[in-house]
């Protein structure tokens, strides 16, 4: 079953003559559960692409459907909520606040949707990650891959149906990304959530269970 789903999707930038078409008329599918990874090089439109299925930009045409929602029919604060219930987002710089520990990092998506976090589960997604010892550590007294360890639990907490995952090993060393991308597939295969990454790294691509090869803002499959 598919949980993503593109249609026509354009994103284009000025006007004719210098047009930018950043993404071409992009059709594509992601289904359940799976482990699909963009790659592309530097201006190819696949962060521009990450940004569409996350809900964070909007097309210029076409559609984005995530979990049987179309992104483009919800209004800005419906959006916002939904981003932050139903897609987890993993970003290169980690996006940790400074002045909370590590476990208020991870539960913060929860607390904002004044929900109560589920502490089996957490402790479930700590303990696979590693991170049991630095719960009450500040993200500055974590090394580049443990804080990235925190920006995949925090991703995983709220049980998102989607993980999106932007250049996730982009300021780590080959050892480090080698273990993130591991850690991402166990997840995915642990708590059943479909993650998708942007790399421009064939060789990280390659450890995902599908490529999806995007040039110019088009899709070359």
């Amino acid at each position: 079953m598919s949980i993503l789903k593109t249609k026509n999707l354009k994103k284009y930038y000025g006007t004719e003559p210098n047009i930018v078409k950043a993404l071409d008329d992009v059709s594509i599918s992601i289904e359940q559960g799976e482990f699909t990874a963009i790659i592309g090089t530097s201006g190819s439109g696949k962060s521009t692409l990450l940004n569409m299925l996350g809900g964070l930009d909007h097309p210029t045409s076409g559609s984005v459907k995530v979990d049987n929602f179309e992104l483009g029919k919800l209004n800005d604060e419906d959006l916002t909520v939904f981003r932050r219930q139903r897609i987890g987002f993993i970003f290169q710089n980690y996006n940790l606040v400074p002045v909370l520990n590590v476990y208020e990092n991870i539960i913060m998506p929860i607390q904002l949707d004044q929900k109560k976090p589920d502490r089996k589960f957490i402790r479930e997604i700590v303990e696979l990650l590693g991170l049991e010892k630095k719960l009450d550590n500040m993200p500055n007294n974590l090394s580049g891959g443990q804080q990235q360890r925190v920006a995949i639990a925090r991703a995983l907490a709220s049980k998102p149906a989607i993980i999106l995952a932007d250049e996730p090993t982009g300021n780590l060393d080959s050892k480090t990304s080698d273990e993130v991308i591991d850690l991402l597939k166990r997840t995915s295969r642990t708590f059943g959530q479909t993650i998708v990454m942007i790399t421009h790294n064939p060789e990280i691509a390659a450890l995902a269970d599908r490529t999806i090869r995007i040039e110019d803002g088009r899709i070359h499959e």
